[in-house]
Order: structure tokens, then sequence, then C-alpha cells
């Protein structure tokens, strides 16, 4: 399985599969706001564009008119990710967030709990980067980043 990767999705690409809570989005968009960034990325699916975590945090990008969300992107199917219940309730599966997901028919707000056996490092997103309508600049993975040395004429 793949790590997770920080990146920066556009918001159209994101599908929700849960509903939220207007008091808590409304909440979150007078934080985000006033702090002028998002402290922590939402999780997201690699392939589906799939909300895991982050739904309210979503919502109130979405009401401040960003463009683009800050998001950790994960293979859904590593078992390093855990899905339980907030509440007592019925056996809930991946396939089955990812269908919601994809149908638009999202459960409950509160409904699933996702938790990671990794832990993921703080990746604070200033605002104005999420609302800046033109496309981020491409991010190069740090494992790909390469130095050159240039050498002066006549060196060996």
């Amino acid at each position: 399985m793949r790590a997770p990767v920080f990146v920066l999705l556009e918001i159209g690409r994101l599908r929700e599969h849960e509903e939220v809570l207007r008091a808590d989005v409304e909440r979150l968009v007078e934080e985000i706001r006033a702090a002028g960034r998002v402290d922590n990325p939402i999780w997201v699916d690699r392939t589906t564009g799939a909300i895991l975590n982050g739904h309210h945090r979503f919502a109130a990008l979405r009401a401040l008119g960003a463009r683009r969300v800050p998001a950790w992107e994960f293979d859904y199917a590593d078992p390093r990710i855990r899905l339980d219940r907030w509440n007592p309730g019925p056996v809930i599966s991946k396939a089955e967030v990812l269908r919601r997901s994809s149908e638009r028919r999202p459960f409950p707000p509160k409904t699933t709990r996702h938790q990671l056996e990794v832990e993921l490092p703080p990746r604070p997103t200033p605002l104005a980067v999420l609302l800046d309508p033109r496309p981020p600049e491409p991010q190069v993975p740090a494992a790909r980043a390469r130095t050159t040395t240039r050498r002066s004429p006549g060196s060996s």
C-alpha cells in the first residue's frame, strides 16, 4: 500500500458519504476565517475522491468559497485505516462508504469513524491558498526531487 500523500484537491472532485451538522459547520467557518488557515487536512480515498474524515471542514471550506481542500490521500483498502461507528448500530463496510459517496446518499452525521494506525504530521494550509482561483504549483514528491551542481567551465 502506498503511504498517505498530502495534496490540495479541487473541491468538485470530492464526494461526501456523511451529512454534517449545520451549527458545527458555522462554527468551523468562523474558526477558519479567524485563524486564516486550516490546520488539519481531510482524509480522502485516492481512487474515488470519497471523503473519509473531515466532512465538516469540507463543508466549511465550501461555504467560504474555497476552490481546493487540503487533504491526505489514502488507498482506502489499506488495513491501517479502520472503520468503526461513533454510536451503536450495524457494522458498516468500506464498500458501503464508497457506494454511499458515489450515489450521493450520505449517512446521518457522525455515523462512521475512521481511525489510522499511523500518525500524520501537521499540515497547516493558509486559507488564501485554498481560495486562490489560480491552479496550485505542481508538487514534486521529496523522493523525486533532485539537486544539480553546476561546475564552472574548465573544472573537472
